[in-house]
């Protein structure tokens, strides 16, 4: 099997998250991990800083913020000046799951050395850093993030009532597991939920060479496991796979004859490959479904565990007897398709392409001569989408 070898590798590498030396290990506690890191390719391939807290949110009503509340203490004061950019990863619903023999109660701290943590449920115990608030405020530099859930209690066979708003939300997919109900201060639910912006230096640059291919490079030392480049063009759809990535690759464009389905089975086997359960890879496939697969280019690829565990420690008391996590980077790409229509659409005032592409389309338009003010209409719409920024950053809206 493709990933057997590196699947034994990192059962080997499982750290042993030891508490304070007196605490016995539970019998048979398993942790599980998956989460996302989304970040824009530049120009040369590294990272773009963005936006990644801009746009409405897609999160229940009962989850907990940190710094959509408090990010516009560093948005400039004039309107007309473009959105800030204030970090180059966004760190998107890593949830951990919890399967016990027995009752246990246990506690998770998670660092984020060059980040935030941002959104989180249940109720933590700590997180820092202190963030100030109000109009003028100086942020710090994003980084020394951490967040503390004390006295998680997991119940095998617990029939508890999870909380729940009336709208659609991406959040509750991820519910759909065999894993044990957890209570923490008194909120019942079947996982840890926590979000994140960050500054870290991502593993895998993609740098459009020309119309009919693309090179992928690897900058870290571990070997990326696997990573598939996709486009969707107006519905019509392809992919290349591209296993075992070490170094610099060139890929070339793919094909839009590929299905749906051809894409999701690919990913989901692989994530089950690389240790989540069916039913866990099936919800993260659930969950970012409908954003993994939208208009647009992007690289996705399998973070190396050992990267995962550099830029995102967790510490677990007492120590599971087996965790694993499973974090899927994704790699934003303006390809020349999207960077012609754009540059058509900033030039005309063509507001409906450009929303299109949604959370990308400002750094997007950075990179395009003219960018945000090629036309009335155009300069419109980027102001409209500065003021609902201000707006979100004040008031983060959320799903009822």
């Amino acid at each position: 099997m493709l990933f057997s070898k590196y699947a034994i590798a990192l059962l080997l590498a499982v750290p042993s998250f030891s508490g304070d030396g007196t605490s016995p290990t539970p019998a048979g506690l398993r942790v599980h991990e998956w989460g996302t890191f989304t970040s824009v390719a530049g120009e040369t391939g590294a990272p773009q800083s963005w936006t990644p807290l801009a746009g409405p949110s897609d999160l229940p009503c009962f989850v907990y913020h940190l710094g959509n509340k408090c990010v516009k203490c560093a948005l400039p004061a004039a309107p007309s000046t473009p959105l800030p950019t204030i970090s180059t990863v966004r760190m998107e619903t890593p949830v951990l799951y919890f399967y016990a023999a027995q009752r246990t109660v246990l506690s998770v701290a998670v660092n984020f050395p060059q980040g935030w943590i941002t959104e989180w449920y249940p109720q933590a115990s700590l997180v820092t850093p202190d963030i100030p608030l109000g109009a003028g405020a100086i942020l710090p530099p994003v980084g020394q993030g951490h967040i503390e859930w004390n006295q998680v209690v997991v119940s095998p066979g617990l029939q508890a009532k999870f909380p729940e708003g009336g709208g659609a939300s991406r959040y509750y997919a991820a519910r759909h597991t065999d894993a044990d109900p957890i209570t923490i201060g008194g909120q019942p639910e079947k996982l840890i939920f926590y979000r994140g912006i960050a500054n870290f230096p991502v593993p895998l640059w993609a740098k459009v060479v020309d119309e009919s291919t693309l090179e992928v490079r690897n900058t870290g030392e571990p070997t990326i496991p696997l990573a598939i480049l996709f486009e969707n063009r107006g519905g019509r759809m392809g992919y290349r796979v591209i296993p075992e990535l070490s170094g610099a690759r060139s890929v070339a464009m793919p094909e839009l004859t590929a299905s749906l389905d051809d894409v999701r089975k690919r990913l989901a086997d692989t994530l089950v490959d690389l240790g989540l359960y069916p039913k866990e890879a099936a919800a993260m496939i659930e969950t970012w479904g409908e954003s993994w697969f939208e208009e647009g280019m992007r690289v996705f690829y399998l973070m190396p565990r050992r990267t995962v565990d550099a830029v995102l420690p967790i510490a677990i008391t007492p120590a599971p007897t087996a965790t694993e996590r499973v974090f899927v980077g994704r790699v934003e790409i303006l390809s020349p398709f999207v960077r012609r229509a754009l540059t058509s659409a900033l030039q005309s005032g063509d507001t409906a392409t450009l929303a299109r592409y949604g959370r990308f389309v400002q750094p997007f338009a950075q990179r395009i001569p003219g960018g945000a003010s090629a036309a009335p209409a155009t300069a419109a719409f980027f102001r409209a989408r500065y003021d609902e920024s201000r707006r979100q950053f004040d008031a983060p809206t959320c799903v009822r």
